[in-house]
């Protein structure tokens, strides 16, 4: 029997469409995560203050996402999508204000409504991708669209490292590789802020710009529509109350979401505080930017291996094999310390690849199309462990040393274990898809 084709030619323009936005995404959450070590130095906050642009960033994801979902379900897809972008350009224009007023609450507030925005993005693009074809090539869909988001993240990370993070005058050191913006006056502090946080605003204007662009691309297009929207066409529907019954008695639906939640924390506390890491062996930010970026290459690089092995793996094995891998790396990074410790925390990002959208395919595998908007979004609203974990990691940070061993490498057992969560995910939703095949 022929094996049905991963996008079909009448779903392609579409396809294309739908996966830039992953680009999108990904540029708005990796230039930001770089912007928590500059705001530390620049507004002189602990990490654990600091760590709140991510509570702001990805607390957005939690709010919107549920309204995105029900938004969806009243209209349709395309909708969604022109709402998001709308949502993301305003937060990205917000940052002029913020930079002239030098609110570090008003840009907290920025990012998070631009990440309103992003909440009805996920929530829409992620089911699209799925519904683009058969559903045997759903999850491996999935993950090649989801190859596009680390590009975005890619471009992001290189603008923080070679444009925003250079360019701050506050992370000048001297000779020792220690920073001095701490022993200025409160007078030169005032000018060195005004340039700073003029050079953090400008990307997101820029960014700003695209999205726009975006919009009227999406305004313009034609979208075909998917099967929910076809039974919805025809008088087929559940009620919210329905949808949210088929999803809780959904075992591998509720426990992805779940599994979901634990792993965009790891992904966030890995990539967020490999500065504050590397700082603690000398690095300066733009430079410990840099490893960042080569961990963001082997994360692309990975999904693509990851996305060809499905064909002959089964992408519950893969997960858990996967999450072995970044646990293993997770404890170099806890025990090791000097630049062999470094590398192991990038090494996380090569496991974490498939992490995302192969929970995110299997959790909604079996669920029902006309449930899919709403499953989709407690699925993005898992996200906000992306919110919850950054500021307990920053907590640990704070310490300095647990025990005589520096608490940043300590930190990381935060992510090892979410990976052992995602392990165990894989293991079980392997068994109960068997038993359900089975049956």
């Amino acid at each position: 029997m022929q094996k049905p084709k991963l996008v079909e030619k009448k779903y392609l323009i579409t396809f294309i469409l739908v996966t830039s936005l992953f680009a999108l995404w990904g540029f708005a959450n990796d230039i930001t995560n770089p912007m928590v070590a500059a705001f530390q130095t620049l507004m002189e906050l602990t990490a654990f203050k600091a760590s709140m642009v991510q509570f702001a960033f990805y607390g957005g994801y939690a709010t919107m996402a549920i309204p995105a979902a029900l938004f969806i379900r009243k209209f349709s897809y395309k909708s969604g999508v022109m709402l998001g972008l709308a949502l993301y350009a305003t937060g990205a224009f917000l940052f002029i204000p913020a930079a002239y007023m030098q609110s570090f609450f008003f840009f907290c507030m920025s990012l998070y409504i631009l990440t309103f925005g992003l909440a009805f993005l996920e929530t829409t693009a992620n089911p699209f991708i799925l519904s683009l074809g058969d559903k045997a090539t759903s999850t491996q869909r999935l993950n090649l669209a989801q190859a596009f988001n680390p590009m975005g993240s890619l471009c992001g990370m290189a603008v923080a490292s070679f444009v925003v993070l250079p360019q701050l005058i506050s992370d000048r050191r001297d000779a020792a590789g220690q920073t001095f913006f701490a022993t200025l006056s409160e007078a030169e502090k005032a000018g060195i802020r005004v340039h700073d946080l003029a050079i953090i605003r400008n990307p997101y204007v820029a960014i700003g710009l695209v999205v726009v662009v975006m919009f009227i691309v999406f305004a313009l297009a034609k979208m075909p529509k998917t099967e929910s929207e076809e039974k919805k066409s025809v008088g087929l529907k559940h009620t919210t109350r329905e949808t949210l019954s088929n999803l809780w008695h959904n075992t591998i639906y509720r426990e992805g979401v779940l599994a979901q939640m634990f792993y965009v924390a790891a992904q966030i506390m890995t990539w967020t505080f490999i500065i504050q890491y590397a700082d603690n062996l000398g690095i300066n930010k733009a430079t410990a930017q840099r490893y960042n970026i080569i961990a963001m290459v082997m994360f692309l690089s990975s999904r693509f291996i990851a996305t060809f092995l499905m064909r002959y793996v089964n992408t519950r094995v893969l997960l858990a094999a996967f999450a072995v891998g970044a646990a293993l790396c997770s404890i170099g990074a806890i025990v090791i310390v000097g630049m062999p410790g470094l590398y192991s925390l990038m090494g996380i990002s090569f496991f974490m690849s498939l992490m995302f959208p192969t929970i995110y395919g299997i959790a909604l595998e079996n669920v029902d199309s006309l449930d899919t908007s709403l499953g989709a979004a407690f699925l993005v609203m898992a996200i906000v462990g992306g919110a919850i974990m950054p500021p307990l990691q920053g907590m640990i940070i704070d310490f300095k040393t647990v025990f005589g061993h520096p608490a940043v490498n300590v930190s990381f057992v935060l992510p090892l274990i979410c990976f052992i969560i995602i392990f165990i995910y894989g293991l079980r939703s392997y068994r109960l898809g068997k038993t359900q095949t089975d049956k």
